[in-house]
């Protein structure tokens, strides 16, 4: 029996865990090839065992902070796959404190992470979904990306950042057979950041995401959700 994705190559950054790993499993459920990347061989070798038995993956070290390691890891998908469909951006990183606090490294990470890390992956990705005569980019950006909170100078930057970012490139290359969306997940149950939480199962699942983000690639092609924000139904009470 076909499934929803059969025959289309998705690209999902940040694959290795949580909400990335998440999405390559559901795309890969669906009958898609996936391409993940992670920041080391260990992380994206252990990622791959663990997906491969679910259809078609490949994986490759990139940090997309650095354009010189997109720009490889892009020209060997070109190199790999007979076309590319779908680009879901979740690679991210969490630096959270005071301003006076913030070491300039931190900041500097997290807007080349969070930020320039979607536009050079975009870059690339764009001439290549052009070839095949349109695609699909899901950025996943954060409720941190339109309510700032104490101690989220970088993230929220980066985030409020990706929102402008992304619907502008929408508008960019809705002629072009490319749409173009974001989700923007408030409390997901990840260990996000570094911190080494207990699970919470009030909190979003990656799951939960993942589910979202095959539903906006099986929408009917002439209409667009280009924004969907994601809360937790019953986060406890305060």
């Amino acid at each position: 029996m076909s499934t929803k994705l059969e025959g289309r190559v998705a690209v999902v950054t940040g694959g290795t865990k949580g909400i990335g790993a998440a999405i390559a499993r559901a795309l890969l459920v669906e009958g898609a090839s996936v391409v993940i990347c992670g920041r080391s061989a260990e992380s994206v070798d252990q990622a791959v065992a663990d997906l491969s038995p679910l259809g078609r993956v490949n994986g490759r070290v990139c940090d997309v902070g650095r354009f010189d390691d997109v720009a490889k890891f892009f020209r060997f998908i070109g190199e790999t796959e007979k076309n590319l469909d779908y680009l879901i951006n979740n690679a991210g990183v969490g630096r959270f404190a005071p301003l006076g606090e913030l070491d300039p490294a931190a900041w500097d990470e997290t807007i080349a992470t969070n930020l320039s890390g979607v536009f050079y992956c975009c870059h690339e990705a764009v001439p290549l979904m052009k070839k095949a005569g349109g695609g699909f980019i899901i950025n996943i950006g954060s409720l941190a990306g339109k309510h700032p909170f104490a101690g989220g100078t970088a993230y929220n930057a980066s985030k409020f950042g990706l929102a402008g970012f992304t619907e502008a490139m929408m508008l960019d290359l809705r002629n072009d057979n490319i749409r173009v969306s974001s989700i923007m997940p408030g409390s997901v149950d990840t260990k996000f950041g570094g911190a080494d939480r207990p699970a919470a199962d009030w909190k979003i699942a990656p799951e939960h995401i993942a589910d979202t983000v095959i539903h906006l690639l099986t929408m009917p092609e002439r209409s667009l959700a280009s924004r969907i924000e994601m809360r937790p139904s019953r986060p406890p009470q305060k």
